[in-house]
């Protein structure tokens, strides 16, 4: 048993489990993993073993229980800091934690309407004028992100080298491939080498395995 465990749900439609469970691996920290199935009877009483907001993802790390997956990811740069979770630079910093409180607190109206199915694969429909615009502030911001930023140094990333801001917008990505959006060659070659990161693979073959449905997530 490791001192780190990470409460998820499933693999498949879980998105904030994605964020947390990304940056875990991507900190270099050893853990286990309880994955519960959501969106069944005892889903909330499940959960609640764990900890009382009743919602996934939960990090236990020996007796210190962190909830939201934006805490749990700041908390994983606290205890790997030689891991660089975070850009180098004081500016690169700051408009990383804005851009991941926004993603965290934000895009609702995408989330509700292009709900994670990883194993999903949908074609383009006509989206709602808020959908469209949630979905235009992100390309957005990946674009500026690549271009003052993650250009300049080095990596394929929004900050260069992999940050919390990137599994912030991991389960994005996700959603984007199922969805089929439309994308330019710059944010089509953002979300591919998300999707080809060795952790996302893994994370995608789980949840193609996985056994579970959640009927009204599927078309």
């Amino acid at each position: 048993m490791h001192d780190f465990t990470l409460i998820m749900g499933n693999k498949n439609y879980s998105p904030w489990s994605l964020t947390a469970w990304l940056t875990a691996k991507t900190a270099g920290i050893d853990f286990d993993e309880i994955v519960i199935p959501l969106n069944v009877v005892n889903t909330r009483q499940e959960i609640l073993r764990y900890w009382y907001n009743g919602k996934v993802p939960i990090l236990k790390h020996g007796e210190i229980t962190i909830w939201e997956s934006i805490s749990i990811c700041e908390y994983l740069a606290e205890v790997s800091p030689k891991q660089n979770l975070w850009p180098a630079s004081k500016r690169g910093r700051a408009v990383a934690r804005s851009l991941s409180a926004e993603v965290h607190a934000g895009f609702k109206s995408l989330r509700e309407q292009m709900p994670m199915n990883v194993r999903g694969s949908f074609p383009p429909e006509l989206r709602t004028p808020l959908v469209q615009e949630e979905i235009n502030r992100v390309t957005a911001i990946w674009r500026r992100c690549r271009e003052r930023f993650g250009k300049d140094l080095g990596g394929p990333f929004l900050f260069g080298s992999f940050s919390i801001l990137d599994a912030m917008f991991a389960p994005i990505v996700s959603q984007f491939k199922t969805y089929s959006v439309d994308l330019d060659r710059l944010e089509r070659d953002y979300l591919d080498a998300i999707l080809s990161l060795p952790w996302m693979e893994m994370w995608s073959k789980a949840a193609h395995d996985e056994p579970m449905i959640i009927d009204e997530l599927e078309r």
